[in-house]
This record gives C-alpha cells, structure tokens and sequence, in this order.
C-alpha cells in the first residue's frame, strides 16, 4: 500500500478536504492520511511515498524532518531543499533574467544590526549608503517589505522618503526590499500546481481579506490572461514548485510578477471561495497521486539543479524610468 500524507497546521478545511478526496476515488494500492511523527531517527524512512507539505515554512523541525524524508525516498511537495534556499529578492532577479516584466526592487540591509552581530561584522557595507540612488532608481510610491516573507506582515506603502524612513525605523533587524509600486487596474493571484496546471483568480488585495478574491471582477482580455498563464508557469518551472501561487499587477496591460514565493498557498474554503477551493484540492489530489504511481521526484536535490539551464536574459517590459527625487537624509546606524 503507497501512502499520501498530509502535513499540516492551523487551517482546518483544506488537508481534510484533500485526504478525502483521494481516499473517495477507491484507488487500488494508495491511500492517504494525515502525517505523524515524533522523534525522528537519522536516515530512517518517513513511511510515506508522497507528504504534502502545509506548514514546515513555521515550524523547523517539520523542515528537518521533511529533508530526512527526501533522502530516503519520499517525494516533497515542495522540495523542502529549494524551499529552504528560496527568497523573494532572488526571484525577482531571476525573474528578470526569464522575461517576466517585475517591478524596478533592490534590496537593503536591515536598520539594526542582526544578531550576534558588531558593526565590525559589517565592514564591507557601504556607509552611508546613497539613499539618492536607490529612490531614483525605485521611485515613489513603493512598497517596502521582506525579502523572504509573507502574509503581508511588515509591508509598508510608502510615498516619499519620509515615510520611507519612517517605516525604515520598525523593521529591526529585518532585511527589506524597496519596490516600484505597480498602479495597477487588473490584479490576479494564479494556483500552479504541477508546473502546467493554471487556476487564475481575479484579486484585489486593497480589500478586506475575505473580499480579495473576487466574484465581480471587469472583463479581461484573452491576451492578457495567455501572458498571466505562461509567465506563472515559466516562473514555477525555474523555481521547481509543484505547488505554488504566483500574483501578477498589471498597468497599461503589462502583467507584473509581485509575489511568486507561496510554496503553501492560502487555500481555505471560507478565504478562496468554492469554486476556487474545489479546484485546488482536486489539482492537488491529481499530483499526489500521480507522484504516488511514479514516484517521480527531482533527479538531483542539489539547489542549483532547481533552476535548470537559465535562458538567455530577455529584457522584462518595465514602466517608465521615474524621476529622481531629492537628496534624504541618512538614517543613523543602529
């Protein structure tokens, strides 16, 4: 018997919602369940030949355990390898170099020393940095927000240097991306799933959480949504994410990459709604089990087979270059 299993937190209707799905479809030889584990010993088998993975980007033992899964045989989604190398300002950078058009962003090191850290620790940055040369390049207003996280949690809207450094100043010891902020009139938040499945949602995500995903939205064109599909799928094919969410901004009919770092993606009932709910959980169910049969996984674990031969770079659509704004005051270190 192959098993399937499911590991996971806090959200209560989409791991049911899957184990019963599968299980529903009376395969012969495979089930699936919830995961267990406890202590764990090195280089011993997990027991399952698939786990979906919901929650190891909280919890570091679940990311240990899942690494130690991997090498003995069961296949991740995702591959807990890449995911624990993977950030935001890297895929931007790597955005870049497929074609996908993403907003000008440059990273930035953290207002308060990291810890376990002097300021000897960082003699090799730049001081002062030339504030004036990272406003000119971004412009205003931008979004200020961690390279690695999610949720929306310490994302600040900013519109001048002023509230640049305003927000500058509650980020700890946080590393920070500035990014052009997209005016945006269409937004889409897409469910990739296998590297060619294509779920796109119309989302605006200035409303109140449980309105982002719209029922109501204007009509898009063909071209448009053709774009969305391939770049999602062109970026998740780089990344080597079977599972993933990828949000595109779009002005002046250019759809711009925002997020594409959402190897667990929200997919709650009362959150996505129905229709998109069902999707989700019938895509994943098809890519477990379809894992399960072949036990297809990466042919190498290493990282940098993750990102496959790079195409030659393509220069992403961008907006137009904006003006540079007026000499700011540098910050003082700390």
């Amino acid at each position: 018997m192959k098993t399937i299993g499911v590991l996971f937190g806090m959200e209560n209707t989409f791991p049911g919602a899957l184990v019963e799905n599968i299980n529903a479809r009376g395969l012969d030889g495979i089930r699936a369940e919830f995961v267990q584990t406890g202590g764990v010993e090195m280089a011993s088998p997990s027991g399952y030949d698939v786990i979906v993975d919901r929650i190891s980007h909280d919890v570091p033992f679940y990311r240990s355990y899942l690494k130690n899964a991997a090498l003995n045989g069961t296949v991740v989604i995702n591959n807990p390898f890449w995911w624990s190398a993977d950030d935001k300002f890297f895929n931007y950078a790597l955005a870049a170099k497929l074609g996908v058009a993403v907003p000008r962003t440059v990273l930035l090191p953290s207002k308060e020393l990291p810890p376990n850290t002097t300021e000897r620790s960082m003699r090799n940055l730049e001081y002062p940095l030339d504030w004036d040369a990272v406003f000119s390049y971004v412009g205003f207003p931008a979004f200020f927000k961690p390279h690695d996280g999610g949720g929306w949690r310490d994302v600040h809207h900013v519109h001048n240097a002023e509230e640049f450094f305003h927000a500058y100043d509650q980020t700890r010891d946080l590393c920070m991306v500035l990014q052009e902020a997209v005016h945006f009139k269409e937004y889409f938040r897409c469910y990739v799933v296998g590297q060619q499945k294509v779920h796109i949602m119309p989302y605006d995500p200035r409303r109140p959480h449980h309105e982002r995903y719209m029922q109501d939205g204007p009509p898009v064109s063909k071209a448009l949504l053709k774009r969305v599909e391939k770049d999602a799928i062109t970026l998740c094919k780089a990344l080597g994410y079977d599972l993933n969410t990828v949000e595109f901004a779009c002005e002046n009919g250019v759809p711009y990459a925002i997020d594409f770092m959402n190897p667990a993606p929200d997919a709650d009932l009362h959150s996505v709604g129905k229709a998109n709910f069902d999707w989700i959980v019938n895509a994943v169910a098809d890519l477990a089990i379809a894992k399960c049969k072949t036990g297809k996984k990466p042919s190498e674990w290493k990282w940098d087979a993750m990102l496959g031969a790079l195409p030659a770079a393509r220069p992403a659509t961008k907006a137009p270059a904006k003006k540079a704004v007026k000499k700011a005051a540098v910050p003082k270190k700390g």
